[in-house]
């Protein structure tokens, strides 16, 4: 089966949102096996929709649509659809309780025209909404596979999680199942990786072996299809071992780990802490563990020192030292490091410098950043010269700081 994307909405074209409803869905269709060879954005417009449909139906078995089910005028996406395929829509009791019962429970009133996203295509498989109130669709007709999705994101995703994906193995996998595998990898590009496991790559039948790059971090996912779960996953330890032969030495996780993930782990594992000084990062690295439950076990907190002066009067750096190197220097991000860790009784100290960009900072050109890790033995530090966009850069220095603390952790024993 191959599928085509298709995102409804005129604010797409118009840029004020990304649709990352289609990478979400990509992601999850190569896990069973769909290849998505075309993702379509088109306005709310019923004429270019239907157009959309017809150009998609000459080169898809599956038409995932996202957006246009919700209350207003311009939400047309079943309307559309329902004329398109020449079907009606019946009204889904269990979605119109369920739409009744949000604004009874937040003591608002409830619009005639709210009772429109309790609409659903006759005959279809409805997929429930446990984040909103639009249900979704499954709807088979001929060769064609058609499935309605909410555009909202929070919705979307774990509507097709749980309802769409398992609806969608089951249609496909009635005499076998598929299983996948995330490899993940930083401290190694994408041509690199891809260089070295490239006869892998060009003779992979079952399982199949799929690259992808983002922010510096390299991952590969293997998926297996077989006649049981515990067939696939022979098939999967089988391509990692011999992925792992050849880039091994680059793998901090699996599937949905982070490394802020492993970071967190690490530290727990050890009964260790950290606490951080930010300068160009303001508080990013701080927020990246805090986004990983149970962080406040590892987490005691830290400061954002944007300025000389803030560095000087929070951190207690000296004039001389700042005069002497800048502020965008290794001995700054080492002083950083050496005085937020006892200001916070934390085993690691973290010091992050630099110059963001786009412009020069301290005499250090845009993308220079300095970061440490201090703890009881001794301090460490690194460069990194970038040639990203502001913020890219600043990510890259968290990412590139979690790595270092996930390596030096790694080499100590638990508590």
């Amino acid at each position: 089966m191959n599928a085509e994307i298709i995102a409804v909405g005129s604010e797409l074209l118009l840029g004020q949102i990304a649709n990352t409803n289609a990478r979400f869905l990509s992601g999850h269709l190569a896990e069973l096996g769909i290849d998505v060879y075309f993702h379509t954005a088109v306005g709310d417009n019923p004429g270019r929709l239907k157009e959309a449909l017809a150009v998609a139906e000459s080169r898809a078995d599956l038409i995932i649509l996202t957006g246009g089910l919700g209350p207003t005028k311009d939400d047309l996406t079943k309307e559309t659809i329902a004329a398109h395929l020449g079907t009606g829509l019946i009204m889904d009791e269990e979605a119109l309780e369920s739409i009744a019962e949000f604004f009874s429970r937040y003591g608002r009133p409830m619009t005639e025209n709210n009772k429109k996203q309790a609409l659903v295509l006759d005959g279809s498989t409805v997929l429930v909404n446990r984040h909103g109130m639009a249900p979704g669709m499954l709807f088979e007709k001929g060769e064609h596979v058609y499935m309605l999705l909410p555009g909202p994101p929070k919705e979307m995703e774990p509507m097709f999680q749980f309802e769409g994906k398992p609806a969608l193995a089951r249609m496909l996998n009635a005499e076998g199942v598929i299983v996948s595998h995330v490899l993940r990898f930083y401290g190694i590009g994408e041509a690199e990786l891809e260089d070295r496991v490239q006869d892998l790559l060009e003779s992979q039948t079952n399982p199949t072996i799929a690259p992808l790059a983002s922010d510096g971090e390299v991952t590969l996912r293997i998926s297996a299809k077989a006649g049981s779960e515990e067939q696939a996953w022979q098939l999967i330890r089988s391509a990692k071992e011999e992925l792992l032969e050849r880039v091994g030495s680059h793998l901090y996780g699996f599937d949905d780990d982070s490394l802020a993930s492993k970071a967190v782990e690490l530290l727990q594992s050890q009964g260790k802490t950290v606490a951080a000084a930010e300068s160009l990062t303001a508080g990013l690295f701080m927020s990246e563990l805090a986004s990983i439950p149970g962080a406040s076990a590892v987490l005691e907190g830290g400061l954002v020192t944007y300025t000389a002066e803030q560095k000087i009067r929070q951190l207690g750096l000296s004039e001389e030292l700042l005069s002497r190197h800048g502020a965008v220097s290794r001995e700054c991000a080492m002083a950083m490091a050496e005085q937020v860790r006892p200001l916070f009784r934390a085993d690691f100290g973290i010091g992050l410098t630099g110059a963001a960009g786009p412009d020069s900072h301290g005499g250090q050109p845009a993308g220079t950043i300095w970061i440490a890790i201090a703890s009881e033995s001794g301090t460490e530090a690194w460069k990194l010269e970038l040639p990203g966009m502001r913020n890219t850069n600043r990510l890259r220095g968290v990412k590139l700081t979690l790595h270092h603390l996930v390596q030096i952790l790694r080499k100590q024993p638990a508590s």
